[in-house]
C-alpha cells in the first residue's frame, strides 16, 4: 500500500448523526471519510481522509494545484463532503488542501485550537451561508441602431448615437450601484454577519454583466427563503441589472472571526496584516 497522509475538510461539532453520515461518504480520492476527536473539546471533531502522499505532500501539492481537472474533482470531493456534515450539524470547512503528516498532527491540531473552534461552533450554530451577487449589464441598455437623421451627416449621426450609448451604460451602473444599496439594505435585516469578497471578473464571473457585488451573510435558518425572495427584488425596476443569490450552503466566509477573515482579505489584496 502506497504511503498515506491525512486529508482534512472540516471541524464539526458532535451532534447525533455525524457519525452514521460520516461513515456513509467518500472524500478526495474516493477515501472513506471518519471523525477525528481530539483530547481537550470532545464535542469538536475532525472530518479527515487517508489520501495518497504522492499527490499531497508540498512539492507534490505545489506541481497539482496547477492541474486544472484535478484541483476541480479535489474541489468537488471537498464540498461534498462538507455540505453532507452540514445537513447534520454546525461546521466549520477548512481550506481546500489541508493536510496532516498523521492522525497525531491532526488531532495535536484539533487540540491546539479547541476552545476557539468550540466558540465559533456556537456562534454559526443554526445558521447558513447565502451568497448575493449584482451584475450591470450595459449591452441591456445599448439602443438599436439608428438610421441617419434629417439634417445630420453621417459623423454627426454616429457621435449621437455614441453618446446615447454612453448615457445608457451610465444608467446601467447607476442602476447597478442602486441594486446593490438596495440588496445591503435587505440583506442586514435578516444576517446576522456579512463577508465582501473580491467582485468576480472573466469566466468566474459567470452568465451575462459585470459582476459589481459579491458578498456573503449569515442567515439564521428558518429565514433563507424571505432572505432570497427580498434580496432579489432589489432589481425591480431597474434595467441592465441582475441581483444572483445563492445558497444554502456551509458557512465558508465565517469560518473564521471577522478580524482574521480582514487580515486575509488585505493579504489577498496584496495589502499588509497587523
Amino acid at each position: 500500500m502506497s504511503e498515506r497522509v491525512v486529508y482534512a475538510y472540516a471541524v464539526l461539532r458532535a451532534a447525533d448523526g455525524t457519525e452514521a453520515v460520516a461513515d456513509t461518504l467518500r472524500g478526495v480520492a474516493g477515501a472513506p471519510v471518519r471523525l477525528a476527536a481530539g483530547s481537550r473539546e470532545p464535542a469538536v471533531l475532525l472530518a479527515v481522509s487517508d489520501v495518497p502522499a504522492d499527490d499531497f505532500r508540498e512539492e507534490a501539492l505545489r506541481r497539482r494545484l496547477e492541474e486544472l481537472e484535478w484541483l476541480e474533482t479535489v474541489a468537488r470531493a471537498h464540498h461534498a463532503v462538507v455540505e453532507a456534515l452540514t445537513a447534520v450539524t454546525t461546521v466549520l470547512p477548512l481550506r481546500l488542501a489541508t493536510v496532516y503528516v498523521d492522525d497525531g498532527s491532526a488531532r495535536t491540531a484539533l487540540d491546539e485550537g479547541a476552545p476557539a473552534f468550540a466558540e465559533r461552533l456556537a456562534l454559526l450554530a443554526g445558521h447558513r451561508e447565502w451568497g448575493v451577487k449584482v451584475y450591470a449589464d450595459p449591452a441591456a441598455a445599448a439602443p438599436p441602431p439608428a438610421p441617419v437623421e434629417d439634417g445630420l451627416s453621417p459623423g454627426r449621426s454616429y457621435l449621437r448615437r455614441r453618446r446615447e450609448q454612453r448615457s445608457g451604460r451610465e444608467e446601467v451602473y447607476q442602476d447597478a450601484r442602486t441594486a446593490a444599496g438596495r440588496a445591503e439594505e435587505t440583506a442586514l435585516r435578516y444576517a446576522t454577519g456579512r463577508a465582501r469578497h473580491r467582485v468576480q471578473q472573466g469566466s468566474l464571473a459567470g452568465g451575462a454583466g459585470e459582476n459589481v457585488l459579491n458578498d456573503a451573510y449569515l442567515v439564521p435558518d428558518g429565514r433563507g427563503e424571505a432572505f432570497r425572495a427580498d434580496v432579489e427584488s432589489a432589481a425591480e425596476g431597474l434595467t441592465g441589472v441582475r441581483v444572483e443569490v445563492t445558497g444554502p450552503w456551509a458557512p465558508y466566509s465565517f469560518a473564521v472571526p471577522p478580524e482574521e477573515r480582514e487580515q486575509q482579505e488585505r493579504a489577498a489584496e496584496g495589502g499588509s496584516g497587523p
